[in-house]
């Protein structure tokens, strides 16, 4: 699976640009945002992903910490780090995370870190 094939769900501290920027990629999105799940818990969110098949883009730490502890299952996890507020510069770190060939399959948790243009990917298969 590349990152072509993925569905994704955008937690809601995500900026909605990066969504649209995404569907405009030809990316299955499920955006917090639009839907009724706004505010919703972490394992809430977990549980859809994962019943959906989809891959969580977030700027939370929380959820690689609650997979880990609680041994829920998940498809993915990309932590995107810092947050910014700039949406150009979360989707400058989703381009070069895409770009990557050798990405484990599912399930798995991703952290893309970026300061100014270094990009640096931590990957974990579950």
């Amino acid at each position: 699976m590349t990152p072509a094939d993925w569905k994704l769900l955008t937690d809601e501290n995500l900026h909605p640009e990066v969504s649209q920027w995404l569907r405009r990629e030809g990316f299955d999105v499920l955006d917090v945002k639009d839907e009724d799940l706004f505010g919703a818990s972490d394992l809430a969110l977990v549980r859809r992903a994962r019943a959906e098949r989809r891959i969580i883009l977030t700027h939370d730490r929380d959820f690689g910490r609650l997979i880990i502890t609680s041994a829920e299952p998940v498809t993915g996890i990309v932590y995107l780090r810092p947050g910014h507020l700039d949406p150009r510069f979360t989707i400058g770190s989703l381009r070069t995370l895409f770009q990557q060939t050798d990405l484990p399959a599912p399930p798995f948790i991703i952290v893309v870190e970026r300061s100014d243009n270094d990009v640096r990917l931590r990957l974990r298969a579950l």
